[in-house]
């Protein structure tokens, strides 16, 4: 929040202006520390016009990895933990996050631990980022944590970018399909339709069911729409289920072709989440708990959460997951097998995310060479052969 102030210094000075902070308190407190006693202070009013509207806002993965990335440079110039959260809330342009990082720096100044303080937040810092820093803490390489972070918080939005930007083309040529068909449906053909009507000739069966379906969309339109809305909303809802959510995260993968590019991401941000977790120096069984709630499959989860039990037990890391052969290929847990032989679990991990980082791109190349042909051959055939169910009788009548 923005707080206009007038105060005096122990000399009688007037300054005035405006100061960003948390609370009123917490404004009074800036001043004071800077020498300041405040004699007035306020929320600065805002015009309705700059009024920030809440649900457009949001703090985005961007926003933590570039202040994960600055605090981390911040550290290594010396700068304390207070004055670093401070001034970068002055330079970070998301109000919301800017006020988050206020209240943070108050926290911390009031003697909560870094990693505490942050931890009020988890719709900003995961479990993940909390456990990280909180080993960084403990070993004193807060720094090293926040690069750690950082860069695994990059790795990570490359991968899923690649992956929005592999929807995109696909997306958009649905999008033109559809489109293309409700302005066939709406405003061509019923006009085409009363010319047909209109001649009595006898019409071919492809374009009579053309008519009909195009009657049918006229007349019953809202019976289609919220018949998809239904399909929709139950779709959603039986897939919050935990019997749904098994049912199409299990779907998702055995599909061909998308099942093999979604293992690779998942195994992909398995395996970079683990090293960073064990690089920081948490214990495996921990680290475990930790990754098995970020990936995002259920069925990864529960192979996961097996393992853990498993390890905890003595029994090694690729064995376990050996038990999963669908889940995690015979190539992955080999290679993790001989992390755990030499002792370089973490190196080996970032080797497999190198890996696999560059099949990910092969198969999104390969996928979307293939997708894009067969799109584009898609709309021909469907716009195409209306078109010449229509065109046929009108050749026809005017050759009449």
């Amino acid at each position: 929040m923005e707080f206009n102030y007038q105060a005096r210094t122990k000399q009688g000075d007037i300054y005035s202006g405006s100061i960003q902070a948390s609370s009123k308190d917490a404004a009074v407190s800036v001043l004071r520390e800077r020498g300041l006693f405040p004699t007035f202070l306020e929320e600065s009013t805002v015009p309705i016009y700059r009024k920030r509207i809440k649900i457009l806002e949001r703090i985005s993965r961007k926003d933590v990895i570039i202040f994960s990335r600055q605090l981390s440079i911040m550290f290594k110039s010396n700068i304390s933990l207070i004055e670093a959260l401070r001034a970068l809330a002055l330079e970070i342009n998301n109000p919301d996050f800017k006020d988050y990082l206020f209240k943070i720096s108050e926290d911390v100044e009031a003697g909560t631990a870094f990693s505490q303080a942050l931890a009020r937040y988890p719709h900003i810092f995961p479990s993940f980022y909390i456990s990280v820093l909180k080993s960084g803490e403990a070993s004193g390489k807060l720094s090293d944590s926040l690069e750690y972070l950082a860069d695994h918080l990059e790795r990570e939005y490359h991968l899923i970018a690649k992956v929005r930007g592999a929807m995109v083309y696909p997306a958009f040529v649905i999008f033109v399909i559809v489109s293309v068909l409700l302005i066939l449906l709406f405003f061509v053909l019923p006009n085409l339709i009363q010319v047909f009507e209109m001649s009595e000739q006898e019409l071919p069966l492809a374009t009579q069911m053309v008519i009909n379906t195009t009657d049918w969309f006229n007349n019953w339109w809202f019976l289609f729409l919220i018949g998809t809305v239904l399909f929709i909303g139950v779709c959603v809802y039986y897939w919050r289920t935990d019997e749904g959510r098994r049912f199409f995260d299990r779907l998702s993968i055995k599909l061909p072709i998308v099942g093999n590019f979604l293992k690779l991401v998942y195994l992909t941000r398995f395996a970079e989440n683990l090293s960073t977790l064990v690089n920081s120096g948490l214990p495996i069984i921990q680290a475990l708990e930790i990754v098995k709630d970020i990936l995002g499959n259920i069925h990864y989860k529960d192979a996961i959460s097996m393992a853990k039990e498993k390890v905890s037990k003595g029994e090694m890391i690729s064995s376990a997951l050996s038990q999963n052969p669908e889940l995690f290929s015979a190539v992955f847990v080999q290679m993790v097998s001989v992390g755990e032989r030499t002792g370089r679990l973490s190196d080996v991990l970032m080797n497999i995310v190198d890996f696999y980082q560059k099949e990910i791109d092969r198969t999104i190349e390969s996928i979307l060479s293939i997708l894009e042909p067969i799109l584009i051959v898609f709309l021909g055939i469907i716009v195409g052969g209306i078109m010449l169910s229509v065109l046929l009788p009108l050749y026809q009548l005017a050759a009449f």
